[in-house]
């Protein structure tokens, strides 16, 4: 292993050229392992070089933004590495989204380049055709028509290090309760969060022989920064899997001797739903890390995880747009349920509808002091962004308490969120594609419980007059949603209702539909 000074380390850290830290002290040790093939340190750093001047040449720079349309691939890490070093702001879109859903993001987050997986051509090339904006295309791993190759676009450049890094990052697409999907974007850098130290701390990475398995798509927050990001900042080797198959984990973490992974509650579930004999087929020894967050998680779940796999499952509570709590496996030992304390003292406050601090044990809605440097904002959206934040403090509009000792306990959140297997869902994008249809005269889209991903989607729909209700039009509503939206996404269920309870200025009132499903399981959020 090469030494290298600690002044040129940090310059490479601080401008977002970590991995070419790792690919000058060991260029030989494995950075990517994947179905779509395998990089090296010194490979994956020599692709983001080359990405980085390829972008150059076609006239990116600074502050541009590129969108990514790829799966668990190489190549993702490719652009993730060249987008740090190289000041741009890069965009990875959920490769499930339809022509509609995919073009509003690459068109809203302006972007000019545009690079895309040829698995999901089709799409592809009609949202290519719907955003010119986004003029620089590359495609990756096959042809895309209008799409020049990736790796031609590579071929002719230089793999050695930028001479000129610029600090880069990511603008990520999150879901709120309302509109559509929102760029949670940051004008500067902010210093490590409290959340990011402690993950650090749990994880204690031994880069020469860690590995962490990525079993969750990489567009999103969450294994992007905990299976990803953080793991090649550290130097470890990433084995990407193509998709979550609960066997296939266990098989891919005795394959690889992983040591660290990430996951959601629904992941829990289907792992804990193998039999037996399954569990027991595979040496799990090497693991000794589980992150998890997302979606909460019930704690007679993680303690039959604990119970298989030993106290390893750490959880953190937070967002893309910052704040956090976190709890170690033995501390949620003794405090069953817990999401865990503030990871910094004095950022999280738990207020009432007027805003004002309860008393420990009461619930109300989670408030989170925001950094002074590098605090989130909305897109191309100030109002939303005015109405997340009060002062220094903003919310995502979790409810909950904190106990005698600090420890923070969640008790649901805003009716209109749908959370399903630890993904955000908008209500009122469905009730949208619902009210298309001419049968439909009011539509909303709640979360009701689902045992394996803690919510799944029901519409609750008011038709036309005249139109009767139905088997037969509860199923033309469901093909109807799933032809123009991604199916994540899609009620699974059509309940009929005579007139849907609206406010006095009209709106919605969701949270009374939603609580009729959740009451008559004695469960009220």
């Amino acid at each position: 292993m090469r030494s290298i000074e600690a002044a040129e380390a940090e310059r490479l850290r601080a401008n977002g050229m970590s991995i070419a830290l790792h690919a000058r002290e060991a260029p030989e040790r494995l950075a990517i392992l994947s179905p779509a093939g395998n990089l090296t340190y010194g490979e994956l750093n020599a692709g983001a070089n080359r990405l980085a001047r390829a972008l150059r040449e076609r006239g990116l720079g600074r502050g541009d933004s590129v969108a990514l349309f790829c799966s668990n691939r190489p190549e993702f890490a490719i652009a993730y590495a060249a987008a740090l070093r190289s000041g741009l702001r890069l965009t990875p879109l959920n490769w499930h989204l339809q022509l509609d859903e995919a073009t509003y993001v690459v068109d809203n987050c302006e972007a000019r380049a545009f690079l895309a997986d040829a698995r999901f051509a089709a799409v592809a090339a009609a949202t290519a055709a719907a955003t010119p904006k986004a003029s620089v295309r590359l495609s990756i791993g096959g042809e895309i028509p209008g799409f020049e190759p990736l790796d031609s676009a590579l071929a002719s450049e230089s793999g050695a290090d930028l001479e000129d890094p610029v600090p880069g990052g990511t603008m990520l697409y999150t879901s709120g309760t309302t509109g559509r999907p929102k760029g949670v974007h940051r004008k500067e850098t902010p210093a490590p969060s409290g959340v990011a130290k402690l993950t650090a701390q749990a994880c204690a990475y031994r880069p020469e022989t860690d590995r962490s398995l990525c079993t969750g798509p990489l567009y999103h927050a969450a294994p992007l920064a905990f299976n990803l990001a953080g793991p090649l900042a550290a130097g470890l080797g990433v084995v990407l899997m193509e998709k979550f198959d609960a066997e296939e984990t266990l098989r891919a973490i005795e394959q690889s001797r992983a040591t660290h992974t990430h996951m959601v509650a629904t992941m829990f579930h289907r792992l804990l739903a193998l039999p037996d004999d399954v569990k027991r087929k595979y040496d799990l020894s090497s693991l000794r890390v589980i992150l998890h967050g997302a979606a909460p998680t019930p704690p007679h779940v993680k303690k039959a995880m604990m119970d298989w796999l030993g106290p390893i499952l750490h959880e953190y509570y937070a967002a893309t747009e910052g704040g956090g709590t976190f709890i170690f496996a033995d501390e949620w030992l003794r405090k069953p349920g817990s999401v865990g304390r503030p990871a910094d003292a004095g950022t999280l406050e738990i207020r009432d509808d007027s805003g004002r601090a309860v008393p420990r044990g009461t619930v109300g809605t989670v408030w989170f002091h925001a950094p002074a440097r590098g605090r989130f904002e909305y897109w191309k959206d100030a109002q939303k962004t005015s109405s997340s934040y009060d002062g220094d403090w903003f919310t995502m509009r979790d409810m909950g308490y904190q106990d005698e000792d600090g420890y923070v306990f969640l008790t649901g959140r805003t009716a209109e969120l749908i959370i399903s297997g630890g993904v955000n869902i908008y209500p009122a994008e469905i009730d949208a594609v619902l009210l298309m249809h001419p049968a439909v005269q009011d539509a909303a889209a709640i979360g009701v419980p689902n045992e394996e991903f803690g919510e799944e989607v029901k519409a609750v729909v008011q038709l036309a007059e005249g139109v009767a209700p139905s088997e037969s039009l509860a199923r033309e509503l469901l093909t109807h949603c799933r032809e123009r939206l991604a199916h994540f996404k899609c009620p699974r269920s059509i309940d009929f209702d005579s007139a849907l309870p609206r406010s006095d200025a009209g709106k919605v009132q969701r949270r009374a539909i939603r609580d009729r499903y959740w009451q008559a399981l004695g469960r009220q959020i």
